[in-house]
């Protein structure tokens, strides 16, 4: 706490000799212990220097540590804080007893919330004072809209998942088309038709699962490929038919008889 000195109110030059001399040792003495006289005659605690302290003068002692007790819960703990701290600088000590992160924190003293800028001696917190720290209602909203959030993330991503592998399978069917179909051995169109159906199967339910972030570009990668494939397999149903085409050609060289020849006759007719 700092002590306050006040010149003397006397008329005589002596009796304002005698204190201000008075003053000026305490004054001196006050310095070397880490403290100074303000103009006004208050003693005050030091300010630091810009040169690190004149010689010989001790380094200004550090500010006194309190103990507060904070009930959290059921639970009661016993900090150990600096008199001049924040009570942001408190939640931050309280964070590993409460296992709440310091922006989740409610500090309440004397009835009121207290904000993180705050100083806890400006505030009256003294050694022994108790506060209750509690949950944010607003950060426990928050937490629960994060959860639901991660929650609707994880199952686009594995129904998204289960999609691209049956992608993965309906697309190695459609290499297989193209390798036979680029032979010339050509396949049965439902082959093609059901895989295109199946595709275009997948395409729908791609479009009904609801992402955003990371998991809608997945979702979008997994519909280009689809759309990619269906592409392929139109384009392999027209060769497909060019192929039929041509195995429907056959050339004939089958001769034509003929049944209805006049028969030849061989008896001589006889003039007279």
């Amino acid at each position: 706490m700092a002590t306050v000195m006040h010149r003397s109110s006397s008329g005589s030059s002596s009796g304002w000799s005698e204190a201000a001399a008075a003053a000026a040792a305490a004054a001196g003495e006050e310095e070397r212990a880490g403290w100074e006289v303000r103009p006004s005659g208050m003693v005050v605690q030091a300010r630091d220097r810009e040169d690190g302290g004149a010689a010989g003068v001790p380094p200004r002692p550090p500010p006194p540590e309190i103990r507060v007790r904070v009930k959290y819960g059921a639970a009661r703990h016993e900090v150990a804080v600096s008199s001049i701290a924040t009570f942001g600088d408190l939640k931050k000590a309280l964070a590993a007893r409460t296992g709440l992160h310091p922006a989740d924190q409610q500090v309440t003293y004397k009835g009121r919330e207290r904000g993180n800028s705050e100083y806890l001696d400006a505030c009256g917190v003294k050694n022994k004072s108790k506060l209750v720290v509690s949950e944010d209602p607003a950060s426990l909203e928050r937490r629960y809209i994060e959860r639901q959030r991660a929650a609707r993330i994880e199952a686009a991503n594995r129904a998204i998942g289960a999609v691209a592998l049956e992608v993965d399978k309906l697309a190695d069917q459609v290499t297989s088309i193209d390798k036979s179909v680029s032979g010339g051995t050509k396949v049965a169109e439902v082959q093609i038709t059901t895989l295109i159906e199946l595709l275009m199967r997948h395409a729908v339910k791609l479009e009904t699962i609801p992402a955003d972030g990371d998991s809608s570009s997945q979702k979008n990668i997994q519909a280009k490929r689809v759309q990619k494939c269906v592409e392929a397999l139109d384009v392999l149903k027209v060769s497909n038919a060019r192929l039929q085409q041509r195995a429907a050609v056959v050339v004939t060289t089958k001769w034509e008889t003929f049944d209805n020849t006049p028969p030849v006759s061989t008896q001589w007719e006889i003039f007279d």
